[in-house]
């Protein structure tokens, strides 16, 4: 187990990203929205959906199915239903066969109303699972367009550590051996959460949302040099970790180097693109006697404080009567 640990997290460490092919297995799908069974002809496991988007019917019933999306789940709700109850058997059977002709991976039927025969039999005809499902139509939808963008999200791995503080996401980075699990243990200790170690999954959400998880087969893992391999949540326990956190800002870690400036004020934010997201990173150097834990924990108070309005910083330029140009230069000063 431990070389296959060292094996993956050094494919990590040299820059693995994760390809855009992303599935969710109809299974899964399934179980996430407590979706019944009203024909299965395949089993759900080796159904895959590549589409964050779903199908509604409409012109498609009258035969026009130039921009079908035969990606996309297909749901059928009350208006559907009660439109194709206008047909005679005959018609709705044929109207049915065309749309199921395409291929579409999976039919959800909401309101757990009770589909018309001719959807059973154009299913078996095509082989297309029918699903059912208790909910309105615009709940489900919602609930699976928001279960598919977490899931098909755009994702790539990154080495580094994840950790809950005061309830503020903190992607620690930095090279090997810098002190990052130690430092997320130190932070376990003092009552914060571990999401991932060494190997930190990072998903785009949403145009300016990144949520990070650790891979499943390192989940709660840590390697401490030393020490070897221990697992937080059976050391620490369960509310020692946590499976996902949303990432709120980076913290790098480097050793101190005396001829770099460091910046002293905070006036500026700097940020660091991942995914296309900009996200605040601040850069901490490292010096003996310096409490890594603590700094973190102040630093996830004040980038709480931050989001919220309030910037010491800039308060304290302004009472001093100086602007951020000013601060640049004060600080080369203090450096020098």
């Amino acid at each position: 187990m431990y070389m296959g640990y060292n094996t993956y997290i050094i494919n990590i460490r040299m820059g693995v990203v994760m390809s855009d092919g992303f599935k969710v297995s109809l299974a899964d799908i399934m179980k996430e929205l407590s979706l019944n069974i009203l024909y299965m002809p395949v089993d759900p496991k080796e159904v895959l959906i590549s589409s964050k988007d779903v199908n509604r019917l409409g012109v498609e019933l009258m035969g026009f199915l130039d921009y079908f999306d035969n990606k996309r789940i297909l749901i059928i709700g009350n208006t559907e239903v009660s439109f194709l109850a206008r047909f005679e058997s005959k018609k709705r059977l044929e109207s049915l066969k065309k749309v199921f002709s395409c291929k579409p991976p999976a039919v959800i039927v909401t309101r757990n109303l009770q589909p018309p025969i001719e959807i059973l039999e154009a299913a078996r005809i095509h082989a297309i699972p029918i699903l059912s499902s208790v909910e309105t139509t615009s709940v489900l939808t919602a609930a699976l367009l928001s279960y598919m963008n977490i899931q098909l999200a755009p994702r790539i791995t990154r080495h580094g550590v994840l950790v809950e503080v005061y309830g503020e996401g903190v992607f620690i980075t930095g090279d090997s051996g810098v002190g990052k699990s130690e430092t997320a243990i130190e932070l376990i200790k003092r009552g914060h959460r571990l999401v991932a170690d060494d190997a930190v999954e990072i998903r785009k959400v949403s145009k300016s949302g990144l949520v990070g998880s650790s891979p499943e087969n390192i989940r709660h893992f840590i390697e401490l040099r030393g020490i070897g391999i221990i697992n937080a949540r059976r050391l620490f326990g369960m509310g020692a970790v946590k499976l996902t956190e949303k990432i709120d800002f980076v913290i790098k870690l480097e050793s101190w180097d005396d001829e770099k400036i460091y910046d002293r004020m905070g006036s500026q934010d700097v940020f660091i693109d991942i995914l296309g997201v900009e996200i605040p990173v601040l850069t901490i150097p490292i010096k003996p006697g310096r409490n890594l834990a603590v700094i973190i924990e102040v630093a996830a108070m004040n980038n709480r404080q931050k989001k919220l309005g309030y910037n010491a910083a800039q308060e304290l330029l302004m009472s001093l009567g100086m602007d951020e140009s000013d601060d640049y230069k004060e600080q080369l000063n203090w450096n020098i």
